[in-house]
């Protein structure tokens, strides 16, 4: 694409605002600056788009998201006048331009003659996912960046099942985006027209009941919560987002009666003024939540990301300091008490799974195997979990537990299809209150899963690459690293490479190679000496590279030092 011609086709187009046109003329002259925004479109996936906002072919703005929706109505309309009627639900965070998106959206779809259902202001990205099934939409939107740096926004796409779109559909969405003149192919209609002719119909608070029912359903001891809610005080944020009501709300109905919210961080704010970014694996973020724990003695802190559907939690450990948990420690505190309070509860299923994905800690195997119940592994993301979870439910071979992954990231019940904070937050609340009965805290806890089931460790090392030379130099990367494979990392020998993109394992001793069940995604997997496991993958979201390691040692302290040993490698290794 020649970028040049597409950024005076841009400039020159009746279509722009006053303020769009004049964005584009600040970096006139710029070549490295026009070249970033209009090298190429946003590429469209199974995730969807994803970007940053500003005016141009490369960025999330009201012409992208325009060709996104026009893409989906075709699609749809392939599908036949029933599935126009089952119409499409929509949802948005508390990002910039998340509510006009969502509106445009709507608008197009309308225009195309079919039916929407939008929320009438921000909601949990899990509660689109469950709207999908319950209302038996063909299609669901979520404009929203999840935990990314306030300068992002996104638009995914969900099907039918409620998972985000199959590779098929969305191949399609694609292909049509790419046949559409952004300026002139558009259709769209007046929203109050639309909502009139009855195309746009508007979900509330009956929506959200009906979640929060499904929701409180997946709950398995609230005895427990009884037992300890009238001294038990936690703390929750929404970092400015959709979590702010639905949460606070769902830990009310399990029988806390002490919950206390970070006042600052209740206000819906895209800029999110109080937090770098407003992730809740950055411990920074809990800032203010960790200074009202302080002084109102709080143990537990419960954090959401802003479209609600991570989960971070922030706990007083022996010293009094307060501490975050990886998303690994989380999940495995999580997966050890679900197959726990099943047992106690007699709901334990006759042939219970485990999910987690390849980058997820192994310790929750352990987990699983010890407490027989089956464990399956997914690619990165939760739509792989999702199309597990249909697979299991499908053949009737498993019932799933929970599922997760180490972005923090959690799933139980069978009401949706993508991770839910909500229904997470809600677990954690209720095995605080388990542990405590016992007189343990979640810190606690933990220490005690290491001695239960061995000691691991992990790391997660993201490393930016921005712009188009970003992007380009994460090919490079992928493509140095597969001709000349690492024969080892920080010392130790790599035994073998799985190399999920052709699907392949090479022993790296003898050259032979077998084919894995999994492939066609661009992930090294590096099995090392030990029983150390070193995986490298380009961020399917962001402009970074993710290293993912984890490590078993005899103790915690030895565990923690191979990774940190690996983890000063990885930095020299991807550059």
């Amino acid at each position: 694409m020649d970028f040049m011609s597409e950024y005076k086709r841009w400039l020159d187009s009746d279509a722009l605002s006053a303020d769009e046109r004049a964005e584009l003329q600040a970096i006139e002259g710029d070549e490295e600056a026009i070249r970033d925004r209009f090298f190429a479109p946003l590429s469209f996936g199974t995730a969807g788009l994803r970007g940053i906002l500003g005016t141009g072919l490369y960025r999330m703005n009201r012409f992208t998201v325009g060709a996104a929706t026009q893409g989906l109505a075709n699609l749809i309309r392939e599908n036949g006048e029933d599935a126009m009627r089952r119409g499409v639900a929509i949802a948005y965070d508390s990002r910039h331009y998340s509510p006009e998106f969502a509106h445009l959206a709507a608008c197009i779809l309308a225009a195309n003659g079919i039916q929407v259902k939008l929320y009438d202001e921000l909601r949990p990205t899990p509660e689109l996912s469950f709207a999908i099934r319950y209302y038996g939409t063909i299609a669901g939107i979520n404009i929203t960046a999840s935990h990314n740096p306030k300068e992002y926004n996104g638009y995914k796409v969900y099907w039918e099942d409620g998972a985000q779109l199959p590779p098929k559909e969305a191949d399609v969405v694609a292909k049509e985006m790419d046949a559409l003149d952004l300026f002139r192919d558009i259709k769209t209609m007046d929203f109050d027209k639309a909502k009139a002719d009855g195309l746009v119909q508007m979900m509330d608070w009956q929506t959200d009941e009906a979640y929060l029912k499904q929701v409180l359903a997946v709950a398995i001891n609230p005895d427990c919560v009884k037992q300890v809610a009238d001294e038990f005080k936690l703390i929750y944020t929404p970092f400015h987002g959709a979590g702010y009501r639905l949460v606070p709300e769902i830990l009310k109905r399990i029988g806390y009666k002490h919950i206390l919210c970070v006042p600052e961080q209740m206000v819906i704010d895209g800029d999110f003024p109080t937090v770098k970014s407003p992730n809740p694996e950055n411990k920074e973020g809990f800032n203010l939540a960790i200074a009202m724990a302080k002084e109102h003695d709080v143990d537990l802190i419960i954090g959401t990301d802003p479209d609600a559907d991570r989960t971070g939690i922030v706990l007083r450990d022996k010293t009094g300091d307060y501490i975050t948990l990886s998303g690994n420690q989380v999940g495995v505190l999580l997966s050890d008490y679900v197959i726990t309070a099943k047992k106690l509860t007699g709901t334990m299923p006759e042939h219970p799974a485990l999910l987690k994905s390849i980058v997820t800690t192994e310790m929750a195997r352990a987990v699983a195997e010890k407490n027989g119940v089956d464990c399956f592994d997914t690619f990165t993301g939760f739509k792989f979990l999702a199309e597990k979870i249909k697979q299991l439910e499908t053949s009737g071979s498993h019932e799933y537990l929970f599922a997760f992954e180490e972005s923090y990231g959690y799933l139980a019940g069978d009401y949706a299809r993508d991770k839910d904070a909500v229904t997470a937050s809600m677990l954690i609340a209720e095995m605080a209150a388990y542990y405590r009965t016992k007189g343990m805290t979640l810190y606690d806890a933990m220490q005690t899963m290491y001695e239960k089931y061995g000691f691991y460790s992990e790391q997660t090392i993201s490393i930016t690459m921005p712009g188009v030379s970003g992007l380009e130099r994460m090919k490079e990367l992928m493509t140095e690293l597969r001709v000349r494979p690492l024969a080892q990392v920080a010392g130790h020998k790599v035994e073998y490479v799985r190399d999920y993109q052709p699907g392949t394992r090479t022993c790296t001793a003898d050259g032979t190679t077998e084919t894995l069940e999994m492939k066609g995604q661009n992930v090294l997997y590096y099995e090392l000496e030990g029983g150390t496991t070193f995986i490298i993958r380009p961020s399917g979201t962001e402009p970074k590279v993710k290293v993912y390691i984890m490590a078993k040692a005899e103790d915690k302290a030895s565990a923690d030092a191979k990774v940190e040993a690996l983890a000063a490698a990885a930095k020299e290794i991807v550059q």
